[in-house]
């Protein structure tokens, strides 16, 4: 028979032991190697069954076993040490407290930085032992609440409980990707339930049209320092409807989704609330939204700041001083757009944010630019307009978003739109094999080596260069001999499930070599991350696996979304060819790919294999964490490899953005050019042995890699880059706009917006006063500008008036643009104009104009094109605009 019913009967820890239930409901276990190491010693077999999970290993370890550990006084010991070292990791001060300029109990009168931030993302990979997440974005959101942990960064994060997270992933006999759903339990998971004082479940509720309500419990996962709020709608007060709202990651219609970001947004607030409330910490004074899913987060703060008497304007102005944005997608296809008559019916009839105008949240977020799709509301755009703070995540996808975005900004070049870039980073503790870490340990010592993982500075990395050859060639060796182990312990299991008995399936035990050069991919199988660009040629790929002196093997995992039928041809595709009897022993799929099987794959390979379309790639950490192991980077120039790429530890895949007319014949080229890659470059070098038999010139890039990229990659960089560039900001945007300030600004804006069409530039003048020049324009002379504009009835405080200035191409357009502010020199004369004048050095060669523009300004603007607002000459303004120098 069947259970109707399922849970765990936990034992109760005896009293010496009762430190190991905080120890695993704490998730820096998932980065702490000692801690790891604590709960294996429980019961080694228990701790591989559970997998290495301590909330399920305690819950299934025995009352004798654990009898016999509370009478361990080694083992006890043991559990006192790692129990205060996490106290210690929880309470002391940390980077954030140091650079806060915190002095022991005593606070800044005018902190530099936030009292606490709010950080939203629908998905977070922590843990394998905690399956909220798909890819790069969740484990992104993971790795930035461990180091922010790590720094002592006073972060509360903010997401959805999954009951069926997201769907595991096997194959067929023929290959064909296949989903299961397995029911998570939050009682068997690191979670714990906010209660009020009173004990009972905390709860966040949304009215939804048509009189029903949204409820949601809080659960809450401590990673670290930092509190992840997580929330379930799985609750009896709601409907058949409103429970399945967070049933799975990525599901569901339009107004699934539309529900689960509503739920996340303004039930995400309410959470942050709640919690603030009941455990006393610090109210966050910035909000940083991870991708455009819980963007209506700014909306249910407007509504807060509405009960308090502020206007929907100034509030949206107070809001927006106190927000980041940040976006993870390089192309439009990846954001959730919605209807705009489904975000209307679920804003204007239920009333759930009174005093939020629909028509206003409608404008928050429709296309209304050249270019856009007025009937559709984007989430990201309202994210855009909701945060004064924008970033993309690596300096190319800055510049590929500014450009994606820039009918936002209408009259700016897309070099000025306001999104800046923070390049991603990953958490070393949970990345970096305990074999690399330990290598570390004995070269620096313990807490340098910590420190190293964590908060960064090349100066601890450049003691990698004193490790001998033989010490990284023998580190290799093992992590590639521990792939191949766990390589084949998981194909054996796929091919089980796939209906092989175990007769047929004693091939698998010659399953990869740990002394062959071995390439990793893994990723998720969208069409532009090209999972079988490596099949264009077969009989040439078959070629380099079977070579006689120098095979190549090929280790390969990815997921296809369920609802994305091409994504799952491509794995098909390379599911058959891995399949043949005559390369299965040198190429493998691995299905099912996450963070566990991740954290084997990314040592053991000697090189991390990427090829995107460019410029398709935001960021790619993929091979930011194979890097902080030791393992080379062959990739398209794409995010963060077009970077941070240097020969001296990897290779870059040329590719054939402007020669291909089509993209199968850009496929073709670029496949080409990376078989030629690892035939003629990669394998030789590999392969290529001194008289001691090791690869010297191999391990030398090995070195590189760790020493010059291993800073770099660290979340820890990214994160201290958030907080002296976003927060820090943010924050101090949050604090000058109380109520009557923003309330100021807000009405400055609508002074201005109304004024702008009567703006103009109304002539420009330049004189050129060098007798040596004859008229002409030469290197060294200057340009004094005169302008007159018209102010429309604004004032010169209200206005920038600039001219603009730099070299000049075939069409007149001005590149490498430099700002020259001019100053007012008289006015208003009789037809109300003022004239305003300024400088103008001509300090290059070449090619060169300028032209004048006028912009709003304001003290408590982030940036001149905050408001999209530009005045520009016409072509009747005077004697043009263009200077020629020679």
């Amino acid at each position: 028979m069947k259970a109707i019913r399922r849970f765990t009967v936990r034992p109760v820890l005896p009293e010496p032991l009762r430190p190991l239930s905080d120890l695993a409901r704490n998730l820096r276990w998932s980065w702490h190697t000692e801690t790891r190491d604590l709960f294996q010693a429980v019961d080694p077999e228990g701790w591989q069954a559970a997998g290495r999970d301590p909330v399920r290993l305690l819950g299934a370890v025995s009352a004798g076993r654990l009898k016999e550990l509370a009478g361990d006084r080694r083992f006890l010991r043991r559990l006192t040490a790692v129990a205060d070292d996490l106290d210690d990791y929880l309470h002391g001060r940390r980077w954030y407290q140091a650079q806060s300029g915190l002095h022991g109990d005593a606070v800044p009168a005018e902190p530099r930085f936030p009292a606490a931030v709010a950080y939203f993302s629908p998905e977070f990979g922590v843990t394998a032992a905690l399956p909220q997440y798909s890819g790069g974005l969740g484990i992104l959101a993971g790795d930035h609440l461990k180091s922010a942990s790590d720094l002592g960064v006073p972060l509360i994060g903010v997401g959805l409980l999954y009951r069926h997270g997201y769907f595991r992933q096997s194959l067929s006999r023929e290959g064909w990707q296949q989903e299961h759903y397995p029911l998570l339990d939050p009682n068997e998971l690191p979670l714990s339930l906010l209660r009020e004082p009173d004990g009972t479940p905390s709860r966040v509720s949304l009215a939804l049209p048509g009189g029903r309500s949204l409820h949601a419990h809080i659960w809450v996962a401590q990673v670290g320092r930092v509190p992840l709020l997580m929330l379930d709608s799985d609750v009896e007060e709601n409907g058949p409807g409103e429970r399945d709202v967070t049933d799975r990651l990525y599901g569901g219609g339009s107004e699934h989704r539309l529900l689960q970001e509503m739920l996340l947004g303004i039930g995400g607030v309410r959470a942050v609330r709640a919690y603030c409330r009941v455990t006393g910490h610090a109210e966050p004074e910035v909000f940083h939204t991870n991708e455009g899913h819980a963007g209506f987060l700014g909306l249910e703060r407007i509504r807060e700041l509405g009960e308090h008497g502020l206007e929907f304007d100034a509030a949206l102005e107070a809001v927006r001083a106190g927000t980041v944005f940040t976006t993870h997608t390089p192309v439009p296809a990846g954001i959730d757009r919605f209807d705009r008559e489904l975000v209307a019916r679920h804003f204007g009839e239920s009333g759930e944010l009174p005093g939020v105008p629909v028509d206003r949240v409608l404008r928050l977020g429709m296309e209304t630019y050249p270019g856009g799709e007025p009937n559709l509301f984007n989430m990201a755009v309202m994210g855009l307009r909701l945060a004064q703070r924008a970033n993309g995540v690596s300096l190319l996808h800055g510049a590929v978003s500014r450009g994606m975005f820039a009918g936002l900004w209408p009259g700016f070049d897309p070099e000025e739109v306001p999104i800046t870039s923070v390049t991603n980073g990953v958490h070393a503790p949970t990345w970096v094999a305990p074999e690399v870490y330990r290598l570390g340990v004995r070269q620096i010592g313990a807490a340098r080596a910590e420190d190293a993982l964590s908060v960064g500075g090349s100066e601890r990395w450049d003691a990698v260069a004193d490790i001998p050859d033989a010490d990284v060639w023998e580190l290799r060796r093992t992590l590639r001999e521990q792939l191949v182990h766990e390589v084949r312990g998981r194909l054996h299991a796929s091919w089980r499930q796939r209906g092989a008995g175990a007769a047929e399936l004693g091939w698998i035990d010659g399953v990869l070599d740990p002394d062959v050069l071995t390439i990793g991919f893994a990723r998720r199988v969208p069409s532009y991350k090209r999972l079988t660009l490596m099949l264009r040629d077969r009989d040439r790929l078959m070629e380099m696996l079977l070579h006689p002196t120098r095979p190549v093997q090929i280790v390969v995992a990815g997921k296809a979304h369920p609802a994305d039928d091409g994504g799952k041809r491509l794995v098909q595709e390379l599911v058959r060819f891995a399949d043949d009897p005559r390369v299965r022993h040198r190429i493998v799929f691995l299905p099912d790919y996450g963070m566990a099987m991740a954290q084997k794959l990314y040592p053991g390979c000697d090189v991390w294999l990427n090829n995107p379309l460019r410029p398709l790639e935001a960021c790619g950490t993929s091979g930011m964490k194979a890097a902080l192991n030791g393992c080379l980077n062959l990739s398209v120039l794409d995010g963060w490899w077009d970077e941070w790429f240097e020969p001296d530890f990897g290779w870059a895949i040329p590719t054939a953005d402007g020669s291909a007319t089509d993209e199968d014949r850009r496929d073709e080229l670029e496949a080409a050019a990376l078989y030629e890659l690892i035939e003629e470059r990669v394998a030789p070098r590999f392969y290529d042995r001194g008289g001691d038999g090791l690869p010297g010139r191999w391990i030398e890039m090995v070195r590189r890699t760790l020493a010059t990229l291993g800073p770099k990659v660290l979340a820890g960089r990214m994160v201290r880059e958030y907080v002296e560039r976003l927060y820090a900001p943010a924050a101090q945007a949050h604090r000058s706009l109380d109520a009557a300030t923003a309330r100021e600004l807000a009405d400055w804006k609508s002074r201005v917006r109304s004024a702008w069409p009567h703006v103009a530039v109304d002539h420009v003048e330049a004189l050129d006063h060098s007798p040596a020049s004859g008229g002409t324009a030469e290197l060294g002379t200057t340009l004094d500008l005169r302008v007159r504009v018209g102010l429309g009835g604004l004032q010169p405080e209200d206005v920038e008036v600039q001219a603009v200035a730099g070299r000049v191409d075939a069409g007149d357009a001005i590149r490498d643009a430099q700002t020259f502010p001019l100053k007012p020199a008289g006015g208003p004369d009789l037809e109300g104009r003022w004239v305003y004048e300024g400088p103008l050095a001509l300090d290059r060669t070449g090619p060169f104009g300028y032209t004048v523009r006028m912009l709003p300004a304001h003290r408590l603007l982030a940036a001149s094109a905050d408001l999209g607002l530009v005045a520009l000459p016409t072509e009747a303004t005077g004697e043009g605009a263009g200077v020629l120098m020679r």
